[in-house]
């Protein structure tokens, strides 16, 4: 089972256990919990209706904040003298996704599971 969140302005697909780097979350605990934009179950069966997907959810852990590789930025006019130095270090948070959890499925489809494994 894997899904497909948002953060940052960017996807990722993580899957249970997975130590992925995002940006930054500012003010947050300990945990963190998603809304998933698309969830693949074990069967292979894809859920990607709003609905549906407002009743799973996945939560991470926290590990910290880490630094990104360093960008330069180089500004040059040709002729005229006109020289600019920057550089830049996006910071990150790096969680681990604890579970993706769903919902329970009902009584009903249970006991017609039940049925057709009786037959």
């Amino acid at each position: 089972m894997y899904a497909i969140i948002r953060t940052g302005g960017k996807q990722a697909k993580v899957r249970q256990g997975d130590v992925i780097d995002v940006e930054r979350l500012k003010n947050v605990g300990e945990e963190v919990e998603f809304t998933p934009l698309l969830v693949v179950d074990g069967d292979g069966k894809t859920i990607t209706d709003r609905d549906q997907l407002a009743k799973y959810s996945v939560r991470a852990e926290v590990i910290g904040d880490t630094k990104g590789d360093k960008v330069d930025i180089f500004k040059y006019k040709n002729k005229t003298g006109y020289r600019r130095r920057m550089g830049h270090r996006q910071t990150y948070t790096t969680i681990k996704v604890t579970e993706i959890t769903m919902p329970k499925p009902k009584k009903a489809a249970k006991a017609k599971a039940s049925e057709a494994e009786e037959k």
